[in-house]
């Protein structure tokens, strides 16, 4: 079996690379595709074994690592003109264009998608009013375009032959747009670099980046209306001075912080709020592997990884009076989360069981097709 992997593009260590890096632990031989390639030294180890990926004509464009986004109404035609022939499976990881990959009628296709293509679609109008496009003339143009990538992606979903969803919630999405049945197969999540830690601290934890969808804020104006708890807030982005404006006494605001430092604070806290619709959500898994529980807005993939009253609290709205009421949950019954059990569920989503799952279905799904 001749396999070939096809992602979108590489210039961070994220959650969908994470998922390639197992696709190369699996396939070490295997052709890696992508639109462009812009990995450092480290992190191309990890991924791709040392290897560069076969990128396509964009890889030359200029401004493209830090503008790609400007580019975008051309990554259909340029993915399309990826060739993988010669390959017998060709697995695409793709989070919006990879799975428009062309194969023959004697290649199989399977693609791991990690969400359809969220700004066409469910965060489409969403997407439109925090650019500033959804009105006048340049919002006009935003919107054919817009619109021509969604009959593209649409359909281009027949080029799969099987879907594999990272969570049950985009497994549902999968379905709504695409009419297509999946698998669930959840992502990858690195248990074996975090401890379990039963000591807690006397604080809640947010770690995130700090963009409108993630819902910090909302987070953050619940705790300042709870000024005797505390509230530990790492990470940042373009919604940081509207989280600081926010931010009472109780909340410390500590910007990025390095992997050590972050596992210390992950390890030690009291519990993990995570109020973003998600579509599988690894951060609240690597907390659980610390013996965390997770207070989680349960629309998303939170509510496949947290198990209400065991892991954790998931809670129904994303508003404040929902967070505040399930941290008031949360205090009326700490006693019943066991950070040991919470570690060992955390464990059911290693890389390890990830890896294996993907092996089988990638070889039974060949099987069946050479027959």
């Amino acid at each position: 079996m001749k396999l070939a992997i096809v992602h979108e593009w590489f210039l961070d260590y994220m959650g969908s690379e994470k998922c390639v890096e197992s696709f190369t632990n699996l396939w070490p031989d295997a052709d890696v595709y992508a639109l462009f390639d812009f990995l450092n030294d480290e992190h191309r180890e990890i991924i791709l074994k040392g290897k560069n990926s076969k990128t396509s004509y964009l890889q030359k464009f200029p401004f493209m690592e830090k503008h790609f986004r400007n580019y975008f109404p051309l990554f259909p035609f340029a993915v399309e003109q990826h060739d993988v022939t010669g390959n017998d499976v060709v697995l695409t990881s793709s989070h919006s264009f990879a799975k428009g990959i062309i194969t023959s009628v004697n290649q199989l296709h399977i693609c791991y998608c990690h969400t359809p293509i969220r700004y066409v679609w469910d965060l489409y109008h969403q997407y439109l009013k925090e650019s500033n496009l959804d009105k006048g003339f340049k919002g006009y143009i935003a919107k054919r375009m817009l619109h021509k990538i969604r009959l593209w992606d649409s359909t281009t979903s027949n080029r799969v032959d099987y879907f594999i969803a990272n969570s049950n919630h985009v497994a549902k999405r999968i379905k709504k747009i695409y009419g297509k049945d999946s698998e669930v197969i959840f992502p990858p999540v690195d248990t074996d670099k975090f401890e379990t830690e039963s000591n807690k601290d006397d604080y809640y934890l947010v770690v995130s980046r700090f963009v409108p969808y993630k819902k910090v804020d909302l987070i953050v104006n619940a705790f300042a209306q709870m000024p005797d708890k505390k509230l530990v807030v790492i990470g940042d982005g373009p919604d940081m001075n509207k989280i600081k404006a926010a931010a009472g006494k109780n909340i410390e605001l500590l910007g990025h912080q390095s992997f050590s430092e972050l596992k210390k604070y992950m390890m030690k806290a009291k519990a993990f709020v995570f109020a973003a619709e998600e579509d599988f959500g690894i951060t609240n898994v690597e907390l659980m592997a610390c013996g965390t529980p997770v207070i989680a807005y349960k629309i998303g993939g939170a509510s496949d990884s947290v198990i209400h009253n065991k892991t954790g609290i998931l809670f129904d709205e994303q508003n404040t009076k929902s967070i505040i009421d399930a941290v008031n949950n949360f205090e009326q019954n700490k006693d019943k989360f066991d950070p040991i059990e919470i570690s060992k569920h955390a464990e059911s989503f290693s890389r390890k069981n990830f890896e294996i799952n993907i092996k089988e279905f990638v070889e039974t799904k060949y099987g069946q097709f050479r027959n």
